[in-house]
């Protein structure tokens, strides 16, 4: 079942693309603005429009919103690996093993962060989604290391507060391939869907301001080891502009890293790695401070590289 809603366009959406402006009007995501429109599901002024079209001021635009989706639910879990660095009564950082999502989506069926926390009994906070619930920050599958999960409603409000102000300090480590120049620097470019592929993400004009700064650790022969510091939190941040930059993350097949060298280095994932979080602690107002050290398969492609020498 669906339903059709009309509404006269606002201001605020004028000029912006049909997906984009149904996903902000609508609260859909922008993969499913899409779909929509390219069903046939998006009129302006009585005719159909593509995703791609704009939004036109003084105009009357009507959508066909599809059914709400069945709510997913948390399953109770034991999730191999997951480490816990830090627990007290309003958060608790956990050490995230690759292979684990953060919380329960449509269509994932593996192990997650909140599913790993109830199974291990812990109560996380009520705040936002059911499924997502605690989550204030996450991390891709196939990216390992810290994460924080609120435990509290105080603490989950002040810590979306801090991420969205960017006032977390997120330290990456990023294996790269080749050898980027300059060796340190600020990649500065907007990241927003991928025009063609739904489910990546590109450095778009017009997308979402996105700043990274990256430092050289270590060369070898055929990659770079960087440490990575986000001043913003994009899907896929740092994948994105390290294969922007024609450096993609060794590994990382789905933003052009070469599978040869994977293989060489037996990298079935992007040796990405969360090593550093910092913020200030919602309910003392002291700077909090954590590290995660690398899991196997990350040390042990270090260990070939350093080998090659």
């Amino acid at each position: 079942m669906s339903e059709y809603r009309s509404l006269e366009v606002p201001e605020g959406v004028v000029g912006e693309r049909i997906d984009r402006g149904i996903s902000r009007l609508f609260g859909l995501s922008r993969t499913q603005s899409a779909e929509i429109a390219e069903s046939g599901g998006v009129k302006l002024n009585g005719e159909l429009v593509g995703k791609s079209d704009r939004i036109t001021a003084d105009s009357v635009l009507e959508v066909r919103l599809p059914q709400p989706p069945v709510p997913v639910s948390i399953r109770s879990e034991v999730v191999d690996g997951m480490g816990i660095i830090y627990d007290d009564e309003d958060l608790v950082v956990i050490d995230k093993p690759v292979g684990v999502a953060a919380h329960p989506s449509m269509g994932w069926t593996g192990p997650t962060v909140l599913g790993g926390l109830a199974g291990a009994g812990y109560r996380i906070s009520t705040s936002g989604a059911a499924e997502r619930a605690g989550i204030v920050q996450r991390l891709d599958v196939g990216t390992s290391g810290l994460m924080v999960v609120a435990k509290s409603e105080s603490a989950y409000t002040a810590l979306k507060h801090a991420f969205r102000e960017h006032e977390v300090e997120k330290i990456y480590h990023a294996l790269v391939q080749g050898h980027p120049d300059p060796s340190n620097g600020t990649i500065d470019a907007p990241i927003d869907r991928h025009p063609r592929d739904d489910w990546k993400f590109a450095v778009v004009e017009g997308g979402k301001p996105s700043v990274t700064h990256y430092e050289t650790l270590e060369a070898f022969a055929a990659a770079t080891l960087l440490k990575v510091e986000l001043e913003t939190g994009r899907t896929h941040q740092i994948r994105v502009h390290m294969s922007a930059m024609r450096h993609p993350c060794v590994g990382d097949l789905t933003y052009g890293a070469d599978p040869a060298l994977a293989r060489t280095l037996e990298m079935t994932r992007q040796w990405l790695h969360a090593v550093e979080l910092s913020f200030i602690h919602p309910r003392t107002g002291v700077k909090v401070h954590f590290k995660s050290e690398y899991p196997t398969d990350l040390t042990n492609a270090l260990a070939r590289l350093s080998a090659d020498r």
